[in-house]
């Protein structure tokens, strides 16, 4: 694959102009063909920064031009606009070029306008807005929309696109988009993609992409995202270079560090390096911040059709304590497409066993992980919940609590009803909510096409409550203390099994 970065435009300091409030906008252009597809806006390596990654027929150099809104009049961009130039390379699947640029030096609470191409051959205008760069803020994740798996690919994605527009009219302010992974269901059709790329609405937010299994298999993913800060070395995949696509990265935003890994590799030492990954992340910029989130695919405390799976066995085995260990707060995954929220989880056991199934506050303590699975957020697909099985798995058994549930969990959900996590970021407390984006009603491709044969809680016995309407919320107090059983720089240096020990 060749690389190379496009010429003759240089990236200056994008212009210093404010426009608040600012509705976020598409706009056609007549400035000629253009030859760009998928854009899609990603996260950067922090609050200034953003990547715009897209597909392009043309091999050609490739920029996105930039400017604050206030200041591009009739669909024209000022003379002295910002561009930044892009990386261009041959697709190896589909044909055609895929391009990637970080739009630098941004200021906070600013309503920019992009597009990207060439001269004569711009894309439609798309804008975004920052925010404050320190402070509160509030973020969404979506769990596996899985494009394609229902056989009805437009149905699918009808069902994605009405989860983005319900959650963003909810919390037009809310910062990123998170993913759970698995954007599509077969890595190389470009159709599930997209349909997976067609809201606007991932070209107003950033979106920090998370590979699932279904995104590996072929480089499609590494194609359209382009992450910051991201490692692929060949220790996350040996034995299995089926997964060699996509990689750990990290970035930071306000006050919170994000590390996302990729879960598709794990056998013959592969946890052992995501580890050694996280915890040299956490060693360098772990101490600048308040909360320490972390992203991956496969749900090891996952309450449905993947709970006992042999992978999620080791991983059960080879995260938790080294997460309790490095003062992780809160662990957000997919694969399940059902819902649930743990207890504060220390060392791979209950912190507290007094802790109540459903509680609405709780204290995390030194070494306290709360971990998340997201339902699925485009109604392509859903899991049935499971009993706990102790002849599958005998450490993760029925909770005695509740013995319906499986003993790390505080809530387990199931509706065939699309969900949204919406994570509230404060300085003394996290609030993690699990809300509706829809009902029985389409968009919401399993149960139109009979995949399930119920809606609503209770197995389908009630109605299913309305859109935006909470499944679960919790209040999450933190530890501040960071007096964890061991520090960062000890932990760079243990391997899988020494968590355990």
């Amino acid at each position: 694959m060749r690389r190379r970065a496009a010429t003759g435009a240089t990236a200056v300091a994008v212009g210093a102009a404010m426009m608040l409030g600012s509705p976020l906008t598409t706009t056609a252009h007549a400035d000629g063909a253009t030859t760009a597809t998928g854009i899609v806006l990603g996260v950067g390596a922090g609050e200034s920064q953003r990547v715009v990654s897209w597909y392009t027929s043309a091999d050609t150099p490739q920029v996105v031009q930039v400017a604050p809104t206030s200041q591009v009049r009739g669909g024209q961009f000022p003379k002295n606009s910002a561009t930044f130039s892009a990386t261009v390379a041959a697709n190896s699947v589909s044909g055609g070029y895929n391009a990637h640029a970080t739009i630098d030096s941004l200021r906070k609470n600013t309503t920019y306008s992009y597009r990207v191409g060439t001269q004569g051959s711009w894309s439609p205008t798309y804008s975004f807005k920052t925010q404050d760069f320190k402070g509160n803020f509030d973020f969404l994740f979506y769990g596996d929309p899985q494009i394609g798996s229902s056989g009805d690919v437009a149905k699918d994605g009808a069902g994605w696109k009405d989860t983005l527009d319900v959650s963003l009219a909810a919390n037009p302010k809310a910062e990123l988009l998170v993913s759970g992974g698995d954007q599509v269901d077969s890595a190389n059709t470009e159709s599930q993609w997209n349909a997976f790329l067609g809201p606007d609405k991932l070209r107003q937010y950033p979106w920090a992409a998370t590979i699932g299994n279904h995104d590996v298999g072929g480089k499609a993913y590494d194609q359209h995202f382009w992450t910051p800060n991201t490692d692929r070395s060949a220790a996350y995949y040996k034995g299995d270079p089926a997964t060699q696509s996509g990689g750990d990265y990290w970035y930071t935003y306000k006050d919170v560090l994000f590390i996302d890994i990729n879960s598709n590799a794990y056998a013959n030492g592969a946890d052992e390096a995501h580890l050694g990954y996280i915890s040299d992340v956490v060693k360098k910029h772990g101490r600048d911040a308040k909360y320490t989130v972390l992203v991956y695919h496969h749900s090891i405390y996952s309450p449905a059709d993947h709970a006992n799976d042999s992978d999620n066995q080791k991983r059960r085995q080879d995260f938790p304590a080294a997460f309790s260990k490095l003062g992780v707060d809160l662990v957000l995954q997919g694969h399940d497409h059902s819902y649930s929220r743990s207890y504060v989880i220390k060392n791979g056991k209950k912190a507290d066993p007094a802790e109540k199934p459903g509680a609405d506050q709780v204290v995390q303590g030194p070494g306290g992980v709360i971990y998340v699975t997201a339902n699925s957020a485009s109604g392509s697909k859903y899991y049935d919940l499971t009993a706990p099985d102790p002849a599958q798995d005998p450490a993760y058994g029925p909770d005695p609590l509740n013995p319906k549930s499986h003993w790390a969990n505080s809530v387990e959900n199931q509706e065939h009803v699309r969900t949204y996590v919406k994570v509230q970021v404060r300085d003394n407390k996290l609030v993690v909510e699990n809300l509706r984006s829809g009902t029985c009603a389409a968009p919401n491709a399993a149960v139109e096409l009979g995949k399930v044969s119920w809606c609503g809680p209770a197995d389908g016995a009630d109605t299913a409550p309305p859109v935006g309407s909470v499944v679960d919320k919790v209040v999450v107090h933190p530890y501040r203390g960071k007096a964890t059983a061991e520090s960062a720089d000890a932990a760079s240096a243990r391997t899988g099994s020494d968590w355990l020990q």
